[in-house]
């Protein structure tokens, strides 16, 4: 009987994103005159869990995966976030993802702390059983630190709500009672939310349209460029469209494709198979990097991190840019795009839809009373909209960029919380 592991990999660039984090959080509470204390409480989850989960392969072996979940402070209300499978998890990126999900409930003003959790595992090349395997296994292994009042998990990269519902199922079997607030992102039969699925985009496209406004752009005839054809992506392709924007460019890991009349976004999102990849049927692809540099009005990076970075900065030639993707700037792009007077919208912002119809569907399962589509989409244009004008007066109250000033906003409710309950 065969014995193989899936090993997490190390790399730089998760720890760099850890390290950029928490250098933001730190500028963000001395800015707001909070002791070295606070930040010391800040910089790390308060409760970092690995686990290792036996899973039986569909060829009989065995294959041993390593899985993790951070919490990353409770003083607030239970800790919340997805869980991601994908072979580049690491410890480094598990934690910073946990404080951004920190920052993101304090910016929306929700009752809740971060959570991250991942697996490393490429579900690609996995069988549907085996991935129903590897879902329960991992819920096995955390269930003690989990749950509707504790730690709430969701969906991230390449999980979806069939994930979501084996492991509700495998939690109820644990608790011996139906837990249906235990996880969101759950398909509607079982106590899922109306609109959780196309949030993300619905959050982004709020922020887009509060920002176009900023900066007297119409939306309607906008030139907007989305990097990324995924969930967000995809989504967020057609509410521009809808909104009578003229999408120029879109990406997906392959290649990218531009048309300076507007691309056929109906099609493209017909043709699109489940992994967000469209480009390989097209001959006449462009790169994404040069995606970036195209010349429009709106650029979404909703991709994946470290895309606009100091080289390709000064190359930039959208007046606003709203990311979608978790970290596509690195800390020296923010830094030069601002000093351009490019108005970005960062992501602890822009893509905080998602985490607040969790809140919706969490609350909902909890009350036993669901809300229809409409409403959903009321609640979370009313929490959107006053977010995104709280982290913009802040910026220019305190002569500060959008992202340090989303830190500011998300972070001082942590403190606050954690100060009342006398941890620091």
């Amino acid at each position: 009987m065969g014995d193989k592991t899936e090993e997490p990999k190390q790399t730089n660039e998760n720890l760099n994103v850890l390290v950029s984090t928490q250098a933001v959080i730190q500028e963000a509470l001395n800015k707001l005159g909070y002791p070295e204390e606070v930040y010391e409480l800040m910089k790390e989850p308060l409760r970092m869990l690995t686990v290792r989960i036996p899973v039986r392969m569909d060829d009989g072996s065995v294959k041993i995966f390593t899985g993790y979940r951070a919490q990353h402070n409770d003083a607030v209300g239970p800790t919340k976030g997805g869980i991601r499978f994908h072979p580049n998890v690491t410890e480094e990126e598990v934690k910073a993802l946990s404080i951004w999900m920190s920052l993101k409930s304090g910016i929306v003003d929700l009752p809740y702390g971060g959570g991250k959790g991942g697996i490393v595992c490429d579900p690609r090349e996995m069988s549907f059983r085996e991935l129903e395997r590897l879902s329960r296994g991992y819920v096995r292994a955390i269930s003690q630190l989990v749950g509707p009042t504790k730690d709430i998990p969701a969906p991230d990269v390449f999980t979806n709500s069939q994930i979501m519902a084996w492991m509700m199922d495998e939690y109820s079997r644990i608790r011996e009672f139906d837990s249906p607030g235990f996880i969101t992102g759950k398909p509607i039969v079982l106590g899922g939310s109306h609109g959780r699925e196309s949030a993300t985009a619905k959050g982004v496209t709020i922020c887009i349209r509060e920002a176009a406004k900023k900066k007297g752009i119409e939306l309607e005839g906008a030139r907007v460029v989305i990097q990324g054809f995924g969930n967000a992506g995809s989504f967020l392709a057609k509410f521009m469209h809808d909104a009578g924007a003229n999408v120029i460019g879109i990406s997906d890991a392959y290649g990218a494709l531009h048309d300076p009349d507007g691309l056929d976004i109906e099609y493209l999102l017909d043709r699109r198979d489940s992994f967000g990849t469209v480009t390989k049927l097209f001959k006449d692809t462009i790169t994404n990097e040069q995606l970036l540099e195209l010349d429009c009005d709106i650029l979404v990076p909703a991709a994946i991190e470290n895309q606009i970075t100091a080289k390709n900065a000064h190359n930039i030639k959208a007046q606003i840019i709203v990311e979608a993707a978790n970290g596509p700037t690195t800390m020296e792009a923010t830094k030069i795009l601002s000093e351009r007077g490019i108005l970005l919208v960062p992501d602890v912002l822009a893509s905080a839809g998602g985490v607040t119809v969790s809140y919706f569907e969490w609350v909902q399962n909890n009350q036993g009373y669901y809300w229809s589509e409409e409403e959903v989409e009321r609640k979370l244009e009313e929490i959107m909209v006053r977010s995104f004008e709280n982290v913009y007066q802040t910026s220019h109250v305190r002569q500060v960029n959008m992202r340090l000033s989303a830190y500011m906003v998300g972070v001082r409710k942590l403190a606050e919380a954690s100060r009342f309950r006398g941890w620091v």
